[in-house]
Protein backbone atom coordinates (compact mmCIF):
# COMPACT_ATOMS: atom_id res chain seq x y z
CA UNK A 1 0.00 0.00 0.00
CA UNK A 2 1.43 3.51 -0.92
CA UNK A 3 1.90 6.25 1.75
CA UNK A 4 -1.13 8.00 0.75
CA UNK A 5 -2.81 5.36 0.83
CA UNK A 6 -2.12 4.31 3.30
CA UNK A 7 -2.32 7.86 5.38
CA UNK A 8 -6.24 7.81 4.50
CA UNK A 9 -6.78 4.26 5.21
CA UNK A 10 -5.56 5.09 9.13
CA UNK A 11 -6.62 8.25 9.55
CA UNK A 12 -3.85 10.78 8.81
CA UNK A 13 -6.64 13.54 7.66
CA UNK A 14 -8.00 16.01 9.99
CA UNK A 15 -11.94 16.46 10.05
CA UNK A 16 -13.82 17.24 7.10
CA UNK A 17 -10.71 15.63 5.05
CA UNK A 18 -8.53 18.72 5.43
CA UNK A 19 -4.91 17.99 6.65
CA UNK A 20 -3.37 20.32 9.16
CA UNK A 21 -0.33 21.52 7.55
CA UNK A 22 -1.00 24.01 5.24
CA UNK A 23 0.69 23.53 1.78
CA UNK A 24 1.03 25.85 -1.46
CA UNK A 25 -0.60 23.53 -4.22
CA UNK A 26 0.56 24.68 -7.71
CA UNK A 27 -2.06 23.24 -10.35
CA UNK A 28 -1.79 24.09 -14.29
CA UNK A 29 -4.42 24.22 -16.50
CA UNK A 30 -7.19 25.51 -13.47
CA UNK A 31 -9.47 27.51 -16.13
CA UNK A 32 -12.30 24.16 -16.21
CA UNK A 33 -12.64 20.72 -15.65
CA UNK A 34 -10.46 18.79 -13.07
CA UNK A 35 -7.91 21.48 -12.16
CA UNK A 36 -10.24 24.29 -11.78
CA UNK A 37 -12.62 21.31 -8.97
CA UNK A 38 -8.95 20.27 -7.38
CA UNK A 39 -8.44 24.18 -7.25
CA UNK A 40 -11.30 24.89 -5.71
CA UNK A 41 -11.56 22.00 -3.23
CA UNK A 42 -7.90 22.40 -1.94
CA UNK A 43 -8.92 26.26 -1.16
CA UNK A 44 -11.66 25.09 0.83
CA UNK A 45 -9.10 23.22 3.21
CA UNK A 46 -7.13 26.14 3.99
CA UNK A 47 -4.30 25.55 1.71
CA UNK A 48 -2.81 27.85 -0.57
CA UNK A 49 -3.80 27.68 -4.33
CA UNK A 50 -1.31 28.56 -6.98
CA UNK A 51 -3.06 28.04 -10.50
CA UNK A 52 -2.26 28.46 -13.97
CA UNK A 53 -4.38 28.67 -17.40
CA UNK A 54 -3.96 30.40 -21.24
CA UNK A 55 -7.50 32.28 -20.43
CA UNK A 56 -7.25 34.87 -17.99
CA UNK A 57 -10.98 35.67 -18.41
CA UNK A 58 -11.37 32.16 -16.79
CA UNK A 59 -8.76 32.87 -14.06
CA UNK A 60 -10.21 35.87 -13.47
CA UNK A 61 -13.41 34.21 -12.63
CA UNK A 62 -12.07 31.67 -10.31
CA UNK A 63 -10.14 34.13 -8.32
CA UNK A 64 -13.71 36.08 -7.72
CA UNK A 65 -14.95 32.34 -6.74
CA UNK A 66 -12.39 31.76 -4.44
CA UNK A 67 -12.71 35.43 -3.16
CA UNK A 68 -16.72 35.24 -2.64
CA UNK A 69 -16.99 31.95 -1.07
CA UNK A 70 -18.18 31.27 2.61
CA UNK A 71 -14.29 30.62 3.75
CA UNK A 72 -13.46 33.63 2.07
CA UNK A 73 -11.79 36.06 4.50
CA UNK A 74 -10.29 39.48 4.23
CA UNK A 75 -6.78 38.24 2.80
CA UNK A 76 -7.95 35.16 0.34
CA UNK A 77 -7.48 37.54 -2.62
CA UNK A 78 -3.45 37.27 -1.21
CA UNK A 79 -3.71 33.79 -0.65
CA UNK A 80 -3.90 32.53 -4.28
CA UNK A 81 -2.13 33.59 -7.11
CA UNK A 82 -3.67 32.75 -10.52
CA UNK A 83 -1.17 33.92 -13.39
CA UNK A 84 -1.69 33.81 -17.02
CA UNK A 85 0.81 30.69 -18.88
CA UNK A 86 0.84 28.88 -21.08
CA UNK A 87 2.89 25.40 -20.67
CA UNK A 88 3.88 24.57 -23.47
CA UNK A 89 6.34 27.67 -24.34
CA UNK A 90 9.27 26.84 -22.16
CA UNK A 91 10.36 30.90 -21.66
CA UNK A 92 6.36 31.10 -21.16
CA UNK A 93 7.15 28.85 -17.69
CA UNK A 94 10.10 30.18 -16.92
CA UNK A 95 8.69 33.09 -16.28
CA UNK A 96 6.18 31.84 -14.57
CA UNK A 97 8.39 30.31 -11.98
CA UNK A 98 10.32 33.55 -11.56
CA UNK A 99 6.78 35.37 -10.24
CA UNK A 100 5.61 32.46 -8.72
CA UNK A 101 9.00 32.36 -6.49
CA UNK A 102 9.25 36.29 -5.81
CA UNK A 103 5.23 36.07 -5.03
CA UNK A 104 4.84 32.91 -3.15
CA UNK A 105 8.00 30.97 -2.92
CA UNK A 106 8.53 27.29 -3.78
CA UNK A 107 5.29 25.60 -3.95
CA UNK A 108 5.23 22.40 -1.97
CA UNK A 109 3.15 20.28 -4.20
CA UNK A 110 2.97 20.80 -8.14
CA UNK A 111 0.01 19.15 -9.60
CA UNK A 112 1.01 19.14 -13.79
CA UNK A 113 -2.95 18.72 -14.59
CA UNK A 114 -3.06 21.26 -17.72
CA UNK A 115 -4.04 18.73 -21.37
CA UNK A 116 -5.73 18.08 -24.32
CA UNK A 117 -6.82 15.57 -26.43
CA UNK A 118 -7.21 14.85 -30.06
CA UNK A 119 -10.93 15.03 -31.94
CA UNK A 120 -12.27 11.20 -32.99
CA UNK A 121 -9.92 10.53 -35.62
CA UNK A 122 -7.56 7.61 -36.79
CA UNK A 123 -4.27 8.76 -36.52
CA UNK A 124 -3.30 9.00 -40.55
CA UNK A 125 -6.45 11.25 -40.32
CA UNK A 126 -5.20 13.71 -37.45
CA UNK A 127 -3.84 16.56 -39.12
CA UNK A 128 0.03 17.38 -38.48
CA UNK A 129 -0.75 20.42 -35.77
CA UNK A 130 -3.40 19.02 -33.94
CA UNK A 131 -0.94 15.91 -32.98
CA UNK A 132 1.58 18.52 -31.99
CA UNK A 133 -0.79 20.34 -30.12
CA UNK A 134 -1.58 17.11 -28.04
CA UNK A 135 2.37 16.55 -27.19
CA UNK A 136 3.27 19.93 -26.67
CA UNK A 137 0.56 20.21 -24.05
CA UNK A 138 0.90 16.57 -22.43
CA UNK A 139 3.99 15.73 -22.24
CA UNK A 140 6.52 18.85 -23.58
CA UNK A 141 4.07 21.27 -20.83
CA UNK A 142 5.25 18.90 -17.94
CA UNK A 143 8.71 18.78 -18.85
CA UNK A 144 8.85 22.11 -19.11
CA UNK A 145 7.50 22.72 -15.33
CA UNK A 146 9.70 20.31 -14.17
CA UNK A 147 12.79 21.60 -15.87
CA UNK A 148 12.29 25.00 -14.08
CA UNK A 149 10.53 23.97 -11.39
CA UNK A 150 12.38 20.81 -10.10
CA UNK A 151 16.19 22.86 -9.51
CA UNK A 152 14.10 24.87 -7.14
CA UNK A 153 12.53 22.54 -5.48
CA UNK A 154 15.97 20.80 -4.96
CA UNK A 155 17.37 23.98 -3.30
CA UNK A 156 14.23 23.43 -0.75
CA UNK A 157 15.42 19.77 -0.06
CA UNK A 158 11.69 19.04 -0.40
CA UNK A 159 8.75 18.83 -2.95
CA UNK A 160 5.77 16.62 -4.29
CA UNK A 161 5.30 16.53 -8.27
CA UNK A 162 2.09 14.79 -9.71
CA UNK A 163 1.78 14.37 -13.44
CA UNK A 164 -1.49 13.90 -14.42
CA UNK A 165 -1.85 10.79 -16.25
CA UNK A 166 -4.88 8.76 -17.46
CA UNK A 167 -6.50 4.78 -17.91
CA UNK A 168 -5.21 5.33 -21.67
CA UNK A 169 -1.85 6.19 -20.33
CA UNK A 170 -1.71 2.31 -19.24
CA UNK A 171 -3.98 1.29 -22.31
CA UNK A 172 -5.17 2.34 -25.22
CA UNK A 173 -7.69 2.93 -27.48
CA UNK A 174 -9.32 3.80 -31.33
CA UNK A 175 -9.00 6.71 -32.35
CA UNK A 176 -7.12 8.74 -29.64
CA UNK A 177 -3.59 7.22 -30.47
CA UNK A 178 -1.89 10.58 -30.39
CA UNK A 179 -3.16 10.93 -26.53
CA UNK A 180 -2.48 7.49 -25.31
CA UNK A 181 0.57 7.94 -27.04
CA UNK A 182 1.00 11.49 -24.98
CA UNK A 183 -0.30 9.43 -21.86
CA UNK A 184 1.94 6.58 -21.91
CA UNK A 185 5.14 8.73 -22.39
CA UNK A 186 4.18 10.98 -19.04
CA UNK A 187 4.08 7.24 -17.10
CA UNK A 188 8.07 6.78 -18.38
CA UNK A 189 9.21 10.27 -17.90
CA UNK A 190 7.75 10.30 -14.14
CA UNK A 191 9.53 7.07 -13.72
CA UNK A 192 13.12 8.07 -15.04
CA UNK A 193 12.82 11.64 -13.32
CA UNK A 194 11.62 9.73 -10.27
CA UNK A 195 15.28 7.90 -10.17
CA UNK A 196 16.81 11.51 -10.59
CA UNK A 197 15.22 13.06 -7.80
CA UNK A 198 16.89 13.70 -4.50
CA UNK A 199 16.09 12.34 -1.10
CA UNK A 200 13.54 14.48 0.09
CA UNK A 201 11.23 14.72 -3.15
CA UNK A 202 8.74 12.42 -5.27
CA UNK A 203 6.60 12.66 -8.65
CA UNK A 204 4.04 10.32 -9.41
CA UNK A 205 1.67 9.38 -12.37
CA UNK A 206 -1.74 9.77 -11.45
CA UNK A 207 -4.62 8.72 -13.08
CA UNK A 208 -7.44 10.65 -12.28
CA UNK A 209 -10.33 8.36 -13.67
CA UNK A 210 -12.92 8.67 -15.87
CA UNK A 211 -14.63 11.70 -15.41
CA UNK A 212 -17.37 13.77 -17.30
CA UNK A 213 -15.36 16.88 -18.39
CA UNK A 214 -15.29 18.19 -21.74
CA UNK A 215 -12.63 16.32 -23.22
CA UNK A 216 -14.17 13.50 -22.07
CA UNK A 217 -17.45 14.66 -24.14
CA UNK A 218 -15.34 14.94 -27.02
CA UNK A 219 -14.75 11.28 -27.16
CA UNK A 220 -18.00 9.56 -25.81
CA UNK A 221 -20.61 12.36 -26.67
CA UNK A 222 -23.82 12.24 -24.73
CA UNK A 223 -22.66 8.80 -22.96
CA UNK A 224 -20.39 10.81 -21.20
CA UNK A 225 -23.00 11.65 -18.44
CA UNK A 226 -22.57 8.36 -16.78
CA UNK A 227 -19.99 9.32 -14.80
CA UNK A 228 -19.52 11.19 -12.06
CA UNK A 229 -18.71 15.21 -12.44
CA UNK A 230 -15.31 16.74 -11.77
CA UNK A 231 -16.77 18.43 -8.29
CA UNK A 232 -17.37 14.89 -7.07
CA UNK A 233 -14.20 13.60 -7.74
CA UNK A 234 -12.14 16.45 -6.45
CA UNK A 235 -12.04 15.97 -2.98
CA UNK A 236 -11.11 12.39 -3.21
CA UNK A 237 -8.19 13.32 -5.60
CA UNK A 238 -7.29 16.23 -2.83
CA UNK A 239 -7.25 13.74 0.20
CA UNK A 240 -5.10 11.67 -2.09
CA UNK A 241 -2.63 14.36 -3.47
CA UNK A 242 -2.06 16.04 0.11
CA UNK A 243 -0.95 13.18 1.33
CA UNK A 244 1.43 11.84 -0.77
CA UNK A 245 4.77 11.05 0.83
CA UNK A 246 8.57 10.39 -0.58
CA UNK A 247 7.53 6.93 -0.19
CA UNK A 248 5.13 7.11 -3.33
CA UNK A 249 7.64 7.80 -5.42
CA UNK A 250 7.21 6.75 -8.80
CA UNK A 251 4.56 4.94 -8.36
CA UNK A 252 1.59 4.87 -10.31
CA UNK A 253 -1.91 5.44 -8.60
CA UNK A 254 -5.35 6.21 -9.84
CA UNK A 255 -8.08 8.02 -7.94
Amino acid sequence: MTAALNAVMNGGLTGGGAVAAQKTVLITGVSRGLGKALAVEIAKRGHSVIGCSRSQEKLDSLQSELCSGPSSSSSSSEKHLFLNADVCSNSGVQELARVVMEKKGVPDIIVNNAGTINKNNRLWEVPEEEFNAVIDTNLKGIANMLRHFIPLMIEKKQGILVNMSSGWGRSAAAQVAPYCASKWAVEGLTKSVAKELPAGMAIVALNPGVINTEMLQSCFGSSSGMYQAPDSWAPKAADMILNLTVADNGASLSV
